[in-house]
């Protein structure tokens, strides 16, 4: 069971290591200290019912439905180049989301919905997490432990990255380090939004 597990672990982190737009807003809200823990434990649980699904054989969802695929990819394009503007404007007004104490705090219920669209709506994350892990997994006789250890490493990175986030608080002490992330935010979703439309 061991092997699998690390194999499980190591492909899983290797594929959500990459900064997008999931993980760039849960940099983000756990740099302002907001909802970590829902935040993290959304994406985590997410990523395990994406895991379990694609270890169970689900990964033949898109060939099933050959429209699912383009709903998502313009769905999910639309949402990040929308998030993105947001981003931009936020870094246009000289960093005013770092002002949580002027109403700017983000609800838990706006926390939840964005990270929620950021992870159902990116079909990359049905073809990462869903058929790849699914298909790789088949190689292994014992797939529990694959997933298992998939599941694993994605309860790891969000909350690492989450919590992590603070130890570079004191560098977004100031407005202009949150104009600079927001800045580069705002161009991480328009290069994913730009990549669903032209793939």
């Amino acid at each position: 069971m061991f092997p699998s597990m690390i194999a499980g672990f190591a492909l899983s982190f290797s594929l959500i290591l990459a900064i997008g737009a999931q993980n760039a807003f849960v940099l983000r809200q756990g740099l302002r200290r907001e909802h970590v823990f829902p935040l993290c434990m959304t994406c985590a649980v997410s990523d395990a019912i994406l895991i379990a699904a694609g270890v169970a054989g689900f990964g033949t969802l898109a060939q099933a439905a050959p429209w699912f695929e383009t709903v998502m990819r313009y769905g999910g394009a639309i949402f990040l180049t929308w998030y993105a503007l947001r981003s931009f404007q936020s870094a246009w007004r000289g960093g005013a989301m770092l002002d949580t104490d002027a109403g700017q705090r983000t609800s838990l219920r706006a926390a939840m919905l964005t990270v929620l669209a950021f992870t159902w709506l990116n079909p990359h994350v049905y073809l990462d997490t869903v058929v790849l892990i699914g298909s790789i997994s088949a190689q292994y006789d014992d797939r529990m432990g694959f997933a298992i250890g998939a599941v694993s490493s994605s309860f790891v990175f969000f909350f690492s990255l989450g919590y992590g986030a603070r130890v570079l608080s004191p560098i977004f002490a100031r407005p202009r380090a949150w104009q600079i992330l927001d800045v580069l935010i705002g161009i991480v979703m328009l290069g994913i939004a730009m990549k669903l439309v032209i793939m």
